[in-house]
Protein backbone atom coordinates (compact mmCIF):
# COMPACT_ATOMS: atom_id res chain seq x y z
CA UNK A 1 0.00 0.00 0.00
CA UNK A 2 2.83 2.36 0.82
CA UNK A 3 4.49 1.59 -2.50
CA UNK A 4 1.27 2.28 -4.42
CA UNK A 5 0.67 5.58 -2.62
CA UNK A 6 4.29 6.62 -3.02
CA UNK A 7 4.57 5.83 -6.73
CA UNK A 8 1.13 7.30 -7.43
CA UNK A 9 2.03 10.55 -5.66
CA UNK A 10 5.34 10.83 -7.56
CA UNK A 11 3.62 10.21 -10.90
CA UNK A 12 1.02 12.91 -10.21
CA UNK A 13 3.69 15.40 -9.11
CA UNK A 14 5.44 14.89 -12.46
CA UNK A 15 2.15 15.20 -14.37
CA UNK A 16 0.85 18.41 -12.73
CA UNK A 17 3.45 20.78 -14.35
CA UNK A 18 2.52 19.33 -17.74
CA UNK A 19 -1.10 20.45 -17.17
CA UNK A 20 0.06 23.98 -16.24
CA UNK A 21 2.38 24.10 -19.26
CA UNK A 22 -0.54 23.18 -21.58
CA UNK A 23 -2.72 25.81 -19.85
CA UNK A 24 -0.10 28.56 -20.39
CA UNK A 25 0.55 27.66 -24.03
CA UNK A 26 -3.19 27.46 -24.73
CA UNK A 27 -3.80 30.82 -23.06
CA UNK A 28 -0.94 32.47 -25.01
CA UNK A 29 -2.34 31.00 -28.24
CA UNK A 30 -5.80 32.47 -27.45
CA UNK A 31 -7.52 29.17 -26.68
CA UNK A 32 -11.18 29.01 -25.69
CA UNK A 33 -12.49 29.30 -22.14
CA UNK A 34 -14.00 25.81 -22.25
CA UNK A 35 -10.64 24.21 -22.98
CA UNK A 36 -8.94 26.33 -20.34
CA UNK A 37 -11.70 25.44 -17.83
CA UNK A 38 -11.25 21.73 -18.51
CA UNK A 39 -7.50 21.99 -17.88
CA UNK A 40 -8.16 23.92 -14.66
CA UNK A 41 -10.58 21.25 -13.42
CA UNK A 42 -8.12 18.48 -14.32
CA UNK A 43 -5.41 20.38 -12.41
CA UNK A 44 -7.62 20.69 -9.30
CA UNK A 45 -8.64 17.01 -9.41
CA UNK A 46 -5.09 15.71 -9.91
CA UNK A 47 -3.72 18.03 -7.18
CA UNK A 48 -6.37 16.84 -4.71
CA UNK A 49 -5.66 13.18 -5.49
CA UNK A 50 -1.93 13.88 -5.08
CA UNK A 51 -2.54 15.32 -1.60
CA UNK A 52 -4.59 12.26 -0.59
CA UNK A 53 -1.91 9.86 -1.80
CA UNK A 54 0.85 11.91 -0.14
CA UNK A 55 -1.00 11.98 3.21
CA UNK A 56 -1.65 8.23 2.97
CA UNK A 57 2.04 7.57 2.29
CA UNK A 58 3.00 9.68 5.33
CA UNK A 59 0.55 7.79 7.58
CA UNK A 60 1.66 4.37 6.34
CA UNK A 61 5.36 5.21 6.69
CA UNK A 62 4.81 6.33 10.31
CA UNK A 63 2.89 3.11 10.99
CA UNK A 64 5.74 1.07 9.52
CA UNK A 65 8.28 3.02 11.60
CA UNK A 66 6.52 2.30 14.88
CA UNK A 67 5.77 -1.29 13.94
CA UNK A 68 9.43 -1.87 13.10
CA UNK A 69 10.91 -0.26 16.23
CA UNK A 70 8.45 -1.21 18.99
CA UNK A 71 9.78 -4.80 18.99
CA UNK A 72 13.28 -3.27 19.21
CA UNK A 73 12.23 -1.38 22.34
CA UNK A 74 10.92 -4.64 23.80
CA UNK A 75 14.16 -6.45 22.90
CA UNK A 76 16.24 -3.70 24.49
CA UNK A 77 14.19 -3.70 27.70
CA UNK A 78 14.30 -7.50 27.90
CA UNK A 79 18.06 -7.46 27.33
CA UNK A 80 18.53 -4.70 29.89
CA UNK A 81 16.52 -6.59 32.51
CA UNK A 82 18.73 -9.63 31.95
CA UNK A 83 22.03 -7.77 32.20
CA UNK A 84 24.20 -8.38 35.24
CA UNK A 85 23.68 -6.33 38.38
CA UNK A 86 27.25 -5.05 38.03
CA UNK A 87 26.24 -3.35 34.77
CA UNK A 88 23.25 -1.66 36.41
CA UNK A 89 25.42 -0.42 39.25
CA UNK A 90 27.54 1.45 36.68
CA UNK A 91 24.60 2.86 34.65
CA UNK A 92 21.80 5.04 35.97
CA UNK A 93 18.14 4.21 35.23
CA UNK A 94 17.73 7.55 33.41
CA UNK A 95 20.53 6.57 31.03
CA UNK A 96 18.78 3.27 30.33
CA UNK A 97 15.53 5.13 29.61
CA UNK A 98 17.30 7.31 27.07
CA UNK A 99 18.89 4.24 25.49
CA UNK A 100 15.63 2.30 25.24
CA UNK A 101 13.34 5.16 24.21
CA UNK A 102 15.37 8.14 22.99
CA UNK A 103 17.80 6.25 20.76
CA UNK A 104 15.09 3.97 19.39
CA UNK A 105 12.94 7.02 18.57
CA UNK A 106 15.71 8.31 16.31
CA UNK A 107 15.78 4.88 14.65
CA UNK A 108 11.99 4.99 14.32
CA UNK A 109 12.26 8.34 12.53
CA UNK A 110 14.77 6.72 10.19
CA UNK A 111 12.34 3.94 9.27
CA UNK A 112 9.24 6.12 9.06
CA UNK A 113 10.77 9.14 7.30
CA UNK A 114 14.26 8.62 5.96
CA UNK A 115 13.67 5.50 3.86
CA UNK A 116 10.34 6.70 2.47
CA UNK A 117 11.28 10.31 1.84
CA UNK A 118 14.70 9.60 0.42
CA UNK A 119 13.32 6.83 -1.80
CA UNK A 120 10.58 9.17 -3.02
CA UNK A 121 13.11 11.97 -3.53
CA UNK A 122 15.38 9.75 -5.62
CA UNK A 123 12.50 8.49 -7.77
CA UNK A 124 11.14 12.02 -8.22
CA UNK A 125 14.56 13.35 -9.20
CA UNK A 126 15.04 10.60 -11.78
CA UNK A 127 11.57 11.26 -13.19
CA UNK A 128 12.23 15.00 -13.46
CA UNK A 129 15.55 14.49 -15.25
CA UNK A 130 14.02 12.01 -17.71
CA UNK A 131 11.23 14.46 -18.60
CA UNK A 132 13.69 17.35 -18.94
CA UNK A 133 15.83 15.30 -21.34
CA UNK A 134 12.69 14.62 -23.38
CA UNK A 135 11.88 18.33 -23.53
CA UNK A 136 15.36 19.66 -24.37
CA UNK A 137 18.72 17.91 -24.21
CA UNK A 138 20.59 21.08 -23.14
CA UNK A 139 18.28 21.69 -20.18
CA UNK A 140 18.39 17.97 -19.33
CA UNK A 141 22.18 17.89 -19.44
CA UNK A 142 22.57 21.07 -17.37
CA UNK A 143 20.18 19.89 -14.62
CA UNK A 144 21.72 16.41 -14.61
CA UNK A 145 25.19 17.86 -14.02
CA UNK A 146 23.77 20.17 -11.36
CA UNK A 147 22.05 17.25 -9.59
CA UNK A 148 25.16 15.07 -9.68
CA UNK A 149 27.27 17.89 -8.20
CA UNK A 150 24.66 18.53 -5.47
CA UNK A 151 24.53 14.83 -4.57
CA UNK A 152 28.34 14.78 -4.49
CA UNK A 153 28.31 17.57 -1.94
CA UNK A 154 25.68 15.72 0.10
CA UNK A 155 27.73 12.53 0.04
CA UNK A 156 30.85 14.45 1.03
CA UNK A 157 29.10 15.96 4.07
CA UNK A 158 27.11 12.82 4.97
CA UNK A 159 29.08 11.51 7.99
CA UNK A 160 30.39 14.82 9.25
CA UNK A 161 28.08 14.96 12.28
CA UNK A 162 27.75 11.29 13.29
CA UNK A 163 30.44 11.43 15.99
CA UNK A 164 29.30 14.74 17.55
CA UNK A 165 25.66 13.56 17.41
CA UNK A 166 26.59 10.37 19.26
CA UNK A 167 28.32 12.46 21.93
CA UNK A 168 25.22 14.66 22.13
CA UNK A 169 23.01 11.59 22.72
CA UNK A 170 25.41 10.32 25.38
CA UNK A 171 25.26 13.60 27.28
CA UNK A 172 21.47 13.64 26.95
CA UNK A 173 21.41 10.23 28.64
CA UNK A 174 23.65 11.57 31.42
CA UNK A 175 21.29 14.51 31.99
CA UNK A 176 18.29 12.15 32.27
CA UNK A 177 20.25 9.90 34.62
CA UNK A 178 21.23 12.85 36.80
CA UNK A 179 17.64 14.11 37.05
CA UNK A 180 16.29 10.61 37.85
CA UNK A 181 18.88 9.99 40.56
CA UNK A 182 18.33 13.37 42.24
CA UNK A 183 14.55 13.02 42.19
CA UNK A 184 14.91 9.60 43.83
CA UNK A 185 17.02 11.14 46.62
CA UNK A 186 14.87 14.28 46.99
CA UNK A 187 14.25 13.75 50.72
CA UNK A 188 17.96 13.58 51.54
CA UNK A 189 18.72 16.56 49.28
CA UNK A 190 16.13 18.71 51.06
CA UNK A 191 17.05 17.49 54.54
CA UNK A 192 20.73 18.34 54.01
CA UNK A 193 20.21 21.64 52.17
CA UNK A 194 21.94 20.30 49.04
CA UNK A 195 19.65 22.08 46.59
CA UNK A 196 22.24 24.67 45.46
CA UNK A 197 24.86 21.97 44.93
CA UNK A 198 22.43 19.88 42.87
CA UNK A 199 21.51 22.89 40.72
CA UNK A 200 25.20 23.70 40.23
CA UNK A 201 25.90 20.14 39.02
CA UNK A 202 22.76 20.18 36.84
CA UNK A 203 23.70 23.47 35.17
CA UNK A 204 27.24 22.20 34.55
CA UNK A 205 25.83 19.13 32.82
CA UNK A 206 23.43 21.32 30.82
CA UNK A 207 26.31 23.58 29.74
CA UNK A 208 28.28 20.58 28.51
CA UNK A 209 25.20 19.23 26.74
CA UNK A 210 24.47 22.64 25.18
CA UNK A 211 28.02 22.95 23.82
CA UNK A 212 27.94 19.45 22.32
CA UNK A 213 24.41 19.97 20.99
CA UNK A 214 25.31 23.28 19.33
CA UNK A 215 28.36 21.72 17.66
CA UNK A 216 26.37 18.74 16.40
CA UNK A 217 23.54 20.99 15.19
CA UNK A 218 25.97 23.32 13.41
CA UNK A 219 27.69 20.43 11.65
CA UNK A 220 24.34 18.97 10.59
CA UNK A 221 23.33 22.45 9.37
CA UNK A 222 26.38 22.72 7.12
CA UNK A 223 24.76 20.11 4.88
CA UNK A 224 21.74 22.37 4.36
CA UNK A 225 24.00 25.41 3.79
CA UNK A 226 26.03 23.58 1.13
CA UNK A 227 22.99 22.49 -0.84
CA UNK A 228 21.37 25.93 -0.48
CA UNK A 229 24.19 27.43 -2.53
CA UNK A 230 23.64 24.83 -5.24
CA UNK A 231 19.88 25.48 -5.35
CA UNK A 232 20.46 29.19 -5.97
CA UNK A 233 22.93 28.36 -8.75
CA UNK A 234 20.46 25.89 -10.28
CA UNK A 235 17.67 28.47 -10.46
CA UNK A 236 19.95 30.98 -12.16
CA UNK A 237 21.12 28.35 -14.63
CA UNK A 238 17.63 27.10 -15.49
CA UNK A 239 16.07 30.56 -15.90
CA UNK A 240 18.98 31.76 -18.02
CA UNK A 241 18.82 28.77 -20.36
CA UNK A 242 15.01 28.89 -20.52
CA UNK A 243 14.92 32.56 -21.42
CA UNK A 244 17.66 32.09 -24.06
CA UNK A 245 15.86 29.12 -25.64
CA UNK A 246 12.53 30.96 -25.64
CA UNK A 247 14.02 34.06 -27.25
CA UNK A 248 15.64 31.77 -29.82
CA UNK A 249 12.22 30.35 -30.67
CA UNK A 250 13.20 26.83 -29.60
CA UNK A 251 10.70 26.43 -26.73
CA UNK A 252 7.37 27.96 -25.78
CA UNK A 253 6.62 30.10 -22.73
CA UNK A 254 4.89 27.10 -21.16
CA UNK A 255 8.08 25.07 -21.61
CA UNK A 256 10.07 27.80 -19.78
CA UNK A 257 7.61 27.47 -16.89
CA UNK A 258 7.99 23.69 -17.11
CA UNK A 259 11.80 23.96 -16.80
CA UNK A 260 11.49 26.25 -13.78
CA UNK A 261 8.81 24.07 -12.17
CA UNK A 262 10.84 20.89 -12.59
CA UNK A 263 13.94 22.65 -11.22
CA UNK A 264 12.00 23.67 -8.12
CA UNK A 265 10.70 20.09 -7.99
CA UNK A 266 14.32 18.89 -7.85
CA UNK A 267 14.93 21.31 -5.00
CA UNK A 268 12.27 19.63 -2.86
CA UNK A 269 13.71 16.09 -3.01
CA UNK A 270 17.26 17.37 -2.58
CA UNK A 271 16.08 19.40 0.39
CA UNK A 272 14.35 16.29 1.72
CA UNK A 273 17.56 14.33 1.30
CA UNK A 274 19.45 17.11 3.09
CA UNK A 275 17.04 17.12 6.03
CA UNK A 276 16.89 13.35 6.20
CA UNK A 277 20.66 13.07 6.12
CA UNK A 278 20.65 15.20 9.26
CA UNK A 279 18.14 12.74 10.75
CA UNK A 280 20.38 9.97 9.49
CA UNK A 281 23.19 11.40 11.62
CA UNK A 282 20.94 10.97 14.68
CA UNK A 283 19.75 7.54 13.55
CA UNK A 284 23.32 6.38 12.90
CA UNK A 285 24.34 7.51 16.38
CA UNK A 286 21.20 5.89 17.84
CA UNK A 287 21.80 2.62 16.01
CA UNK A 288 25.39 2.60 17.21
CA UNK A 289 24.30 3.05 20.84
CA UNK A 290 21.52 0.47 20.46
CA UNK A 291 24.00 -2.01 19.00
CA UNK A 292 26.43 -1.24 21.84
CA UNK A 293 23.74 -2.04 24.43
CA UNK A 294 22.61 -5.22 22.64
CA UNK A 295 26.23 -6.33 22.34
CA UNK A 296 26.78 -5.95 26.08
CA UNK A 297 27.37 -9.57 27.14
CA UNK A 298 25.38 -11.35 29.82
CA UNK A 299 27.49 -13.52 32.10
CA UNK A 300 24.60 -14.81 34.22
CA UNK A 301 23.28 -17.32 31.69
CA UNK A 302 20.63 -19.97 32.27
CA UNK A 303 21.51 -23.64 32.58
CA UNK A 304 19.30 -26.63 31.82
CA UNK A 305 18.90 -28.41 35.17
CA UNK A 306 15.41 -27.89 36.69
CA UNK A 307 14.80 -27.42 40.43
CA UNK A 308 12.31 -29.60 42.29
CA UNK A 309 9.56 -28.15 44.48
CA UNK A 310 11.10 -28.76 47.92
CA UNK A 311 13.30 -27.19 50.55
CA UNK A 312 16.77 -26.91 49.02
CA UNK A 313 20.22 -27.56 50.36
CA UNK A 314 22.98 -25.07 49.51
CA UNK A 315 26.74 -25.39 49.66
CA UNK A 316 29.49 -22.83 49.16
CA UNK A 317 32.85 -24.27 48.08
CA UNK A 318 35.76 -21.82 48.34
CA UNK A 319 33.58 -19.06 46.92
CA UNK A 320 35.33 -15.84 46.00
CA UNK A 321 33.89 -12.65 44.57
CA UNK A 322 35.73 -9.64 43.24
CA UNK A 323 34.12 -6.33 42.32
CA UNK A 324 35.72 -3.07 41.23
CA UNK A 325 39.26 -4.36 41.89
CA UNK A 326 38.32 -5.35 45.45
CA UNK A 327 37.96 -8.82 46.94
CA UNK A 328 34.55 -8.85 48.60
CA UNK A 329 34.41 -12.57 49.50
CA UNK A 330 37.59 -14.60 50.11
CA UNK A 331 37.15 -18.34 49.94
CA UNK A 332 33.85 -18.99 51.78
CA UNK A 333 32.90 -22.63 52.43
CA UNK A 334 29.81 -23.83 54.32
CA UNK A 335 26.73 -26.00 53.88
CA UNK A 336 23.06 -25.70 54.78
CA UNK A 337 20.80 -28.75 54.74
CA UNK A 338 17.16 -28.54 53.60
CA UNK A 339 14.92 -26.62 56.07
CA UNK A 340 17.95 -25.28 57.99
CA UNK A 341 18.17 -21.55 58.67
CA UNK A 342 21.31 -19.44 58.89
CA UNK A 343 21.77 -16.07 60.58
CA UNK A 344 24.46 -13.85 59.03
CA UNK A 345 26.24 -11.41 61.34
CA UNK A 346 28.95 -8.96 60.40
CA UNK A 347 29.90 -5.32 60.19
CA UNK A 348 28.83 -3.20 57.23
CA UNK A 349 30.97 -4.18 54.25
CA UNK A 350 31.79 -7.64 55.54
CA UNK A 351 30.17 -9.35 52.54
CA UNK A 352 26.76 -10.38 53.93
CA UNK A 353 24.65 -8.86 51.15
CA UNK A 354 27.05 -10.13 48.49
CA UNK A 355 26.66 -13.66 49.89
CA UNK A 356 22.88 -13.74 49.50
CA UNK A 357 23.07 -12.09 46.06
CA UNK A 358 25.40 -14.85 44.96
CA UNK A 359 23.04 -17.44 46.46
CA UNK A 360 20.18 -16.01 44.37
CA UNK A 361 22.52 -15.70 41.37
CA UNK A 362 22.14 -11.98 40.84
CA UNK A 363 25.90 -12.27 40.34
CA UNK A 364 28.14 -15.21 39.52
CA UNK A 365 31.04 -16.01 41.80
CA UNK A 366 34.46 -15.15 40.39
CA UNK A 367 35.93 -18.26 42.02
CA UNK A 368 34.73 -21.49 43.62
CA UNK A 369 31.28 -23.05 43.29
CA UNK A 370 27.81 -22.63 44.78
CA UNK A 371 25.69 -25.78 44.68
CA UNK A 372 21.96 -26.07 45.26
CA UNK A 373 20.73 -29.62 45.81
CA UNK A 374 24.21 -30.72 44.70
CA UNK A 375 24.00 -28.93 41.33
CA UNK A 376 26.19 -25.96 40.39
CA UNK A 377 24.04 -22.81 40.28
CA UNK A 378 25.42 -22.03 36.82
CA UNK A 379 23.91 -25.28 35.52
CA UNK A 380 20.42 -24.71 36.93
CA UNK A 381 17.55 -23.28 34.94
CA UNK A 382 17.52 -19.56 35.74
CA UNK A 383 13.73 -19.26 35.54
CA UNK A 384 13.35 -22.14 38.01
CA UNK A 385 15.93 -20.55 40.28
CA UNK A 386 14.05 -17.23 40.34
CA UNK A 387 10.86 -19.09 41.32
CA UNK A 388 12.42 -21.40 43.91
CA UNK A 389 14.83 -18.96 45.62
CA UNK A 390 13.08 -15.87 47.01
CA UNK A 391 15.14 -12.80 47.87
CA UNK A 392 13.51 -10.14 50.05
CA UNK A 393 15.65 -7.02 50.24
CA UNK A 394 15.63 -4.35 52.92
CA UNK A 395 14.67 -1.63 50.41
CA UNK A 396 11.40 -2.96 49.01
CA UNK A 397 10.36 -1.60 45.60
CA UNK A 398 6.63 -1.03 45.26
CA UNK A 399 4.98 0.06 42.02
CA UNK A 400 2.09 2.32 41.11
CA UNK A 401 -0.78 -0.16 41.14
CA UNK A 402 -3.14 -2.03 43.44
CA UNK A 403 -2.04 -4.16 46.37
CA UNK A 404 -3.05 -7.18 44.30
CA UNK A 405 -0.77 -6.04 41.45
CA UNK A 406 2.14 -5.46 43.82
CA UNK A 407 1.71 -8.87 45.45
CA UNK A 408 1.46 -10.75 42.13
CA UNK A 409 3.76 -8.50 40.08
CA UNK A 410 0.82 -7.74 37.76
CA UNK A 411 0.15 -11.44 37.10
CA UNK A 412 -3.63 -11.56 36.58
CA UNK A 413 -3.67 -15.37 36.59
CA UNK A 414 -3.17 -15.53 40.38
CA UNK A 415 -6.57 -16.06 42.00
CA UNK A 416 -7.77 -13.84 44.85
CA UNK A 417 -8.44 -16.96 46.95
CA UNK A 418 -4.73 -17.82 46.78
CA UNK A 419 -3.76 -14.24 47.70
CA UNK A 420 -6.07 -14.22 50.74
CA UNK A 421 -4.73 -17.63 51.78
CA UNK A 422 -1.17 -16.31 51.72
CA UNK A 423 -2.15 -13.16 53.61
CA UNK A 424 -3.83 -15.28 56.25
CA UNK A 425 -0.79 -17.54 56.62
CA UNK A 426 1.47 -14.51 57.07
CA UNK A 427 -0.97 -12.87 59.55
CA UNK A 428 -1.45 -9.99 57.12
CA UNK A 429 -5.12 -10.49 56.33
CA UNK A 430 -6.49 -8.26 59.14
CA UNK A 431 -4.31 -5.36 57.97
CA UNK A 432 -5.44 -5.67 54.32
CA UNK A 433 -9.10 -6.08 55.31
CA UNK A 434 -8.94 -2.76 57.22
CA UNK A 435 -8.03 -0.90 54.03
CA UNK A 436 -10.95 0.84 52.25
CA UNK A 437 -10.65 -1.15 49.01
CA UNK A 438 -8.70 -4.10 50.37
CA UNK A 439 -6.79 -5.77 47.49
CA UNK A 440 -7.93 -3.04 45.08
CA UNK A 441 -6.33 -0.29 47.18
CA UNK A 442 -4.07 1.76 44.91
CA UNK A 443 -0.47 2.32 45.97
CA UNK A 444 1.47 5.34 44.83
CA UNK A 445 4.84 5.02 43.11
CA UNK A 446 7.58 3.73 45.46
CA UNK A 447 4.91 2.80 48.01
CA UNK A 448 4.29 6.36 49.13
CA UNK A 449 1.87 6.32 52.07
CA UNK A 450 3.01 2.95 53.45
CA UNK A 451 5.37 2.50 56.36
CA UNK A 452 8.61 0.54 55.97
CA UNK A 453 7.06 -2.32 57.90
CA UNK A 454 3.96 -2.47 55.68
CA UNK A 455 6.14 -2.48 52.57
CA UNK A 456 8.23 -5.28 54.09
CA UNK A 457 5.09 -7.31 54.79
CA UNK A 458 3.97 -6.96 51.18
CA UNK A 459 7.40 -8.19 50.08
CA UNK A 460 6.90 -11.29 52.26
CA UNK A 461 3.55 -11.83 50.57
CA UNK A 462 5.23 -11.69 47.16
CA UNK A 463 7.76 -14.30 48.23
CA UNK A 464 5.15 -16.57 49.82
CA UNK A 465 3.00 -16.56 46.66
CA UNK A 466 5.88 -18.15 44.75
CA UNK A 467 6.08 -20.98 47.31
CA UNK A 468 9.92 -20.99 47.22
CA UNK A 469 12.17 -23.70 48.60
CA UNK A 470 14.71 -21.19 49.89
CA UNK A 471 14.22 -17.71 51.35
CA UNK A 472 16.94 -15.04 51.59
CA UNK A 473 16.14 -12.09 53.86
CA UNK A 474 18.17 -8.89 54.16
CA UNK A 475 17.42 -7.68 57.72
CA UNK A 476 13.62 -7.97 57.68
CA UNK A 477 12.99 -6.09 60.93
CA UNK A 478 15.31 -3.09 60.79
CA UNK A 479 13.87 0.40 61.36
CA UNK A 480 10.52 -0.95 62.58
CA UNK A 481 8.45 0.01 65.58
CA UNK A 482 7.96 -2.78 68.18
CA UNK A 483 4.36 -3.57 67.15
CA UNK A 484 5.21 -3.86 63.46
CA UNK A 485 8.37 -5.78 64.31
CA UNK A 486 6.31 -8.43 66.12
CA UNK A 487 4.06 -8.74 63.09
CA UNK A 488 7.08 -9.02 60.78
CA UNK A 489 8.68 -11.60 63.08
CA UNK A 490 5.56 -13.79 62.91
CA UNK A 491 5.51 -13.41 59.12
CA UNK A 492 9.20 -14.40 58.92
CA UNK A 493 8.60 -17.48 61.06
CA UNK A 494 5.74 -18.54 58.80
CA UNK A 495 7.74 -17.77 55.65
CA UNK A 496 10.69 -19.89 56.81
CA UNK A 497 8.54 -22.82 57.88
CA UNK A 498 9.66 -25.99 56.01
CA UNK A 499 12.07 -23.89 53.93
CA UNK A 500 15.80 -23.27 53.87
CA UNK A 501 16.58 -19.72 54.93
CA UNK A 502 19.45 -17.23 55.18
CA UNK A 503 18.83 -14.05 57.21
CA UNK A 504 21.10 -11.02 57.39
CA UNK A 505 20.80 -9.59 60.89
CA UNK A 506 21.62 -6.13 62.14
CA UNK A 507 20.05 -6.97 65.51
CA UNK A 508 20.59 -10.18 67.48
CA UNK A 509 16.84 -10.52 68.13
CA UNK A 510 16.40 -11.24 64.42
CA UNK A 511 18.35 -14.53 64.64
CA UNK A 512 16.99 -15.85 67.95
CA UNK A 513 15.33 -18.82 66.22
CA UNK A 514 17.77 -19.73 63.42
CA UNK A 515 19.61 -23.07 63.38
CA UNK A 516 23.11 -21.79 62.55
CA UNK A 517 25.12 -18.60 62.96
CA UNK A 518 27.85 -17.24 60.70
CA UNK A 519 29.99 -14.22 61.59
CA UNK A 520 31.70 -12.54 58.61
CA UNK A 521 34.52 -10.00 58.57
CA UNK A 522 36.24 -8.59 55.50
CA UNK A 523 34.88 -11.37 53.29
CA UNK A 524 35.99 -14.26 55.53
CA UNK A 525 34.17 -16.53 57.95
CA UNK A 526 35.21 -15.77 61.53
CA UNK A 527 32.77 -18.16 63.11
CA UNK A 528 30.23 -20.73 61.92
CA UNK A 529 28.17 -23.34 63.74
CA UNK A 530 24.89 -24.26 65.44
CA UNK A 531 23.37 -21.25 67.17
CA UNK A 532 22.65 -23.00 70.47
CA UNK A 533 26.17 -24.45 70.67
CA UNK A 534 27.75 -21.07 69.95
CA UNK A 535 25.47 -19.41 72.51
CA UNK A 536 26.57 -21.92 75.21
CA UNK A 537 30.26 -21.62 74.35
CA UNK A 538 31.62 -18.73 76.48
CA UNK A 539 34.60 -18.33 74.12
CA UNK A 540 32.53 -17.91 70.91
CA UNK A 541 32.04 -14.54 69.29
CA UNK A 542 28.28 -15.06 69.19
CA UNK A 543 28.21 -15.70 72.94
CA UNK A 544 30.25 -12.54 73.50
CA UNK A 545 27.81 -10.59 71.34
CA UNK A 546 24.91 -11.85 73.43
CA UNK A 547 26.67 -10.66 76.60
CA UNK A 548 27.39 -7.25 75.09
CA UNK A 549 23.92 -6.90 73.62
CA UNK A 550 21.80 -3.98 74.76
CA UNK A 551 19.23 -1.73 73.16
CA UNK A 552 21.65 1.18 73.04
CA UNK A 553 24.51 -0.72 71.42
CA UNK A 554 24.34 -1.54 67.74
CA UNK A 555 25.56 -4.83 66.34
CA UNK A 556 28.18 -3.03 64.24
CA UNK A 557 29.65 -1.42 67.35
CA UNK A 558 29.67 -4.71 69.22
CA UNK A 559 31.47 -6.44 66.38
CA UNK A 560 33.95 -3.56 66.13
CA UNK A 561 34.83 -4.07 69.81
CA UNK A 562 35.44 -7.77 69.24
CA UNK A 563 37.28 -7.81 65.89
Amino acid sequence: MLGVCLLGSIGLQLFIPQIVRSFIDLAVAGGGMNALGRLALIYLGVSTLNQVLSASATYLSADIGWSATNPLRADLLRHTLDLDMAYHKDHLPGEMIERIDGDVTSVSNFFSQFVVRVSAAVLLTIGVLVLLWRENWLIGLSLTVFTILAMGVLHWRRDVAVGPTQQERELTAQVFGFVEERLTGLDDIRANGAGPYVMHRFLKLQRDWFARSMRATWLRGTIWLSTGVFFASGYILTLSLGVWLHLSGVVTLGAVYLFFSYTSMIETPLDQITQQLQEFQKAAAGISRVRELLDTPRTVLSGERPLARRAHSIRFEQVRFRYAERDVLKGLSFRLEPEETLGLLGRTGSGKTTLIRLASRLYDATGGRILIDGVDLRHTNLRDLRRRVALVTQDVQLFHGTIRDNLTFFNSSVRDERIWEVLHDLCLRPWIEELPQQLDTMLEASGSGLSAGQAQLLAFGRAFLRDPGMVLLDEPSSRLDPATERLVTRAVDRLLESRTGIIIAHRLATVERVDKIMVLAEGRILEYGPRESLARNPHSRYSALLRLSSESTSLDKQLEQMI
